[in-house]
């Protein structure tokens, strides 16, 4: 799927160009997520390193397509979040996303370098590929979607959740000229998903017995780790609630960006003031 991203992200790219109007952008920034181990809406202290590379395309002097390949990490732990710290779960995951979308600036920016700086706003869909893990008590990276910890694949139906879906971006920032071919942006968008299992948790717990049985002692040890407490609790019963599916988990990615201005006038020399080359954050 990484091959997909970067043949589409490549495609782009050589179709702007043709057209004397591309933008380069690369960011770096800091990535979380909001579900069933962290229910806090943003914070720093369980957020991890992003970084990726877009294109923008200006339709008008306001709008602009915009295509990005984005790599992120999410991760979350029971112990820092304090709500459901006898669970004692914890994941991480990298995150493979592509998106594709519009841009539009809540000032007219024809002639950008008039302005010293720009608000916008930006919506897309985009595809990403997720693949939730921790690490057990022997010290091993456990991959957690095939093991089906909820009883995935015999109980009550429930199928094993796809790796790779859509999400819809959405957000906004605010460019800062820097030079003629140069911007420094910043800006937050929101990742909506279709899915709740981010983390790997949603619904609620299977039959000790039964899971033991279907997928193995592994899914039974990282379903509920309480016991790496050393405390009394035991197993849940079956049917006690181990997530919430009536919520979906969503990740944002937040962060600061250069842009580098590319376009060229007929004579091969960059137009001032025509076109600049935004920064894109995520």
């Amino acid at each position: 799927m990484r091959r997909l991203f970067l043949f589409a992200i490549l495609l782009s790219a050589t179709v702007i160009l043709k057209a004397q109007k591309l933008h380069v952008t690369l960011f770096g920034g800091l990535s979380n997520y909001q579900g069933d181990l962290q229910p806090s809406r943003f914070t720093v202290s369980q957020s991890k390193l992003s970084y990726g590379a877009g294109v923008l395309y200006e339709l008008n002097s306001r709008l602009a397509i915009r295509a990005a390949f984005t790599f992120a990490n999410l991760s979350a732990n029971d112990r820092v979040s304090s709500v459901n710290s006898v669970r004692n779960l914890k994941f991480s995951s990298p995150v493979n996303e592509l998106q594709l979308g519009l841009e539009y600036d809540l000032l007219n920016n024809l002639n950008a370098y008039e302005k010293s700086f720009t608000p916008y706003i930006f919506a897309a869909i985009a595809g990403f590929h997720f693949n939730p893990s921790t690490i057990d008590q022997s010290g091993n990276k456990v991959f957690l979607q095939p093991l089906g910890t909820e009883g995935q694949g015999f109980y009550l139906g429930r199928k094993k959740y796809a790796l790779t879906q859509l999400s819809i971006p959405f957000g906004g920032g605010i460019k800062l000229a820097i030079t003629d071919d140069i911007r420094l942006r910043f800006e937050f968008g929101l990742r909506l998903t279709s899915t709740d299992y981010l983390d790997d948790v949603s619904t609620t717990y299977a039959d000790r017995g039964q899971l033991f049985t279907n997928n193995g002692p592994k899914a039974v040890e990282l379903a509920f780790r309480s016991d790496e407490l050393n405390s009394f609790y035991s197993y849940p019963a079956e049917g006690v609630k181990r997530g919430n599916p009536s919520v979906k988990d969503y990740y944002y990615i937040t962060g600061m960006s250069f842009s580098f201005r590319i376009h060229s006038n007929s004579n091969g020399k960059a137009g001032k003031g025509q076109y600049d080359c935004p920064v894109m954050v995520y």
